[in-house]
């Protein structure tokens, strides 16, 4: 039996000793904020010696209150990390097949391959939804995974999701993988596929507080759906599956929303600099535009794993190489926009491997 394995980013990928500035993470810039630090420190002897809240009540008051869409309480459903929802989502309703566009984060392979499902890959076209191809394979599918902002490739337009959405008879499942969309650029005014789960009752959209609030090592994310879609996932939550410091952390952290504001803004110039910077600098490396955190660097000669090794081994600094992601070749790697400081640092190490 083929064993299929999904690889991520992050320092312990590799030796973390040799990790100084992590790119390989799609996470706030800005980290975790001090306001949450300040009430985890505080609040820590407490909630670590009791049972955390297992129906996570306050946590998702205030997530209804911060999407402010007229939710209710049995629209949410609170996961160890937006990865624990994406398994949940597989063993609810993936049985035979599901479609999975490409390239895109592994995790919904993975989830629906431990279901025994077949998958179905569509790949992007020009790095952009293809409806009809989607459409057209959807006969004894289960579900589709969507991921929008895309995992790597960035923000697909909401018309595109929207088309597609519209077009997929109601019997199939669709999970929209929402993690990146807060850091999208204000001026793009993304739109969410919220607004629409009570319209379209086969959409579970997803979010991660982890990426938006820097909550990375305590793992917490949300789904949004209707509640006969939300009943039938959460049954295969397990019994306090959130610890209380999670809870905590993103109960404050969505009660200081200019940590999140104050990281997009950063992002949004920082992203356009090292564009700039790399587009015109460089002849081994070309940075690709995208409206997220994150943004593809192809490679005009070498291979992205040489290229990350090298980095990492010479200036400390991990990049994402895109060889193991389904559709992508050796000539990609993907960067997260960090601070200033670490950009440019970032910069001066391609441009020491520039040729």
């Amino acid at each position: 039996m083929i064993q299929y394995s999904c690889s991520h980013g992050g320092v312990y990928s590799v030796d973390p000793r040799l990790v100084r500035v992590d790119f390989s993470s799609n996470v706030n810039p800005l980290g975790i904020s001090e306001s949450v630090l300040k009430i985890l420190r505080k609040n820590l002897p407490k909630i670590s010696s009791i049972y955390p809240d297992n129906e996570h009540k306050n946590l998702k008051k205030k997530i209804i209150n911060y999407l402010d869409s007229g939710l209710s309480y049995d629209s949410i459903n609170i996961g160890n990390g937006a990865t624990e929802i994406i398994y949940n989502f597989a063993r609810a309703f993936v049985r035979k097949q599901v479609i999975i566009p490409y390239p895109t984060f592994c995790e919904y392979e993975l989830a629906s391959r431990k279901i025994g499902a077949k998958i179905k890959h569509v790949p992007l076209k020009d790095w952009k939804l293809d409806v009809d191809s989607i459409s057209e394979k959807t006969r004894n599918s289960d579900a589709i995974f969507l991921c929008n902002p895309n995992n790597p490739t960035g923000l697909f337009s909401y018309e595109l999701v929207e088309k597609l959405v519209d077009k997929i008879d109601s019997s199939i499942k669709i999970l929209i993988d929402e993690s990146f969309i807060e850091f999208v650029d204000e001026t793009k005014h993304p739109r969410t596929f919220i607004e629409k789960i009570n319209e379209f009752r086969n959409v579970v959209v997803l979010r991660s507080l982890t990426k938006s609030f820097g909550l990375a090592g305590l793992r917490l994310g949300y789904s949004v759906s209707h509640p006969s879609m939300e009943k039938k996932i959460s049954h295969n939550k397990i019994t306090w599956n959130i610890n209380g410091l999670a809870q905590l952390a993103g109960i404050t952290a969505l009660d200081n929303l200019s940590h999140l504001k104050k990281a997009r803004k950063i992002i949004t110039g920082e992203r356009e600099l090292m564009y700039a910077r790399i587009n015109h600098n460089l002849s081994s490396f070309s940075a690709i535009k995208s409206d997220v955190n994150f943004y593809l660097i192809r490679l005009s000669h070498g291979h992205c794993r040489q290229i990350r090794d090298l980095l990492l081994k010479k200036n400390g600094i991990l990049v994402r190489e895109c060889s193991d992601f389904k559709g992508m070749n050796d000539k990609y790697i993907r960067v997260a926009v960090r601070t200033h400081d670490e950009n440019l640092e970032l910069f001066d190490a391609l441009e020491s491997l520039d040729k």
